[in-house]
């Protein structure tokens, strides 16, 4: 018998309540290894709150979330990504005047702080090296490495966000909007580069929210449709372009 691909992560019946607001009612997902599942719907339909939830940045006030078996509501983006979890933040935000190679060296430093700890410095140093080559590598981000990163133009900027978290060396990616802002051109450039990245880093599944459908068609396994705060669809890509359901509400009327 074919082993079932393990459950990475795992949302059950996730309620989160702001005040009297209900931004996610009941929620059901999980991600298992070798998935490419992107988040879609509307503004509004619930999909950043979900992301904040599936990171540990909020708890869910019912439910739960587990992350390889553990339950993971509330332990922060941090502390989750040193457990394999990692979203793409924007550490370029933090750190505008850092070099490509500095910005890099940051996050690779936070992912060796509980790996490594009780090795040289020295030691450290050169697996922080290590990491940050062959993030840059990964990303094509070499010939930048001494580039402050608020001088990079946009798509590359995007770019070293998302490579600093693959820095992490995470078993699961979250990203949030990583062609926002792109330009549609560059848009499959990035995505492609992300992909070929997390099979050089051994990335086990990545959970995408993204509004561009096309990209989305294109690259994902299996489809969640959010629409106010409550999950409508979940089905392989191919299933989800037939139910038109669905479709009419994430894409809305009229575009």
């Amino acid at each position: 018998l074919m082993s079932t691909p393990q459950v990475l992560l795992h949302a059950t019946q996730v309620t989160k309540r702001y005040g009297d607001f209900v931004a996610l009612s009941n929620v059901d997902l999980s991600l298992h290894g070798g998935e490419f599942v992107s988040v879609v719907g509307p503004n509004g339909a619930g999909k950043s709150t979900l992301v904040n939830v599936l990171t540990g940045l909020h708890k869910p006030s019912t439910g739960s979330v587990r992350f390889c078996g553990e339950d993971i509501a509330g332990v922060g983006p941090v502390e989750l990504a040193t457990r394999g979890l990692a979203r793409a933040f924007q550490l370029v935000n933090v750190f505008p005047e850092l070099t490509v190679r500095e910005t890099l060296s940051v996050a690779a430093c936070s992912h060796l702080r509980t790996r490594w700890s009780l090795f040289s410095n020295v030691h450290r140093d050169d697996k922080v090296r290590a990491i940050v080559d062959r993030t840059m590598r990964a990303f094509g981000l070499e010939r930048d490495s001494d580039t402050p990163a608020n001088s990079l133009p946009h798509g590359r900027r995007k770019l070293l966000d998302v490579a600093s978290a693959f820095a992490l060396h995470p078993r699961v990616m979250l990203l949030d909007e990583p062609t926002a802002g792109v330009s549609t051109a560059d848009k499959d450039g990035v995505m492609t580069t992300l992909l070929d990245a997390a099979k050089h880093l051994g990335v086990e599944a990545i959970l995408l929210v993204e509004h561009d459908m096309d990209l989305v068609a294109r690259y994902s396994s299996r489809i969640v449709a959010m629409m106010a705060g409550q999950k409508i669809a979940d089905e392989p890509t191919e299933a989800f372009f037939r139910n038109e359901e669905a479709l009419a509400i994430v894409v809305g009327k009229g575009h």
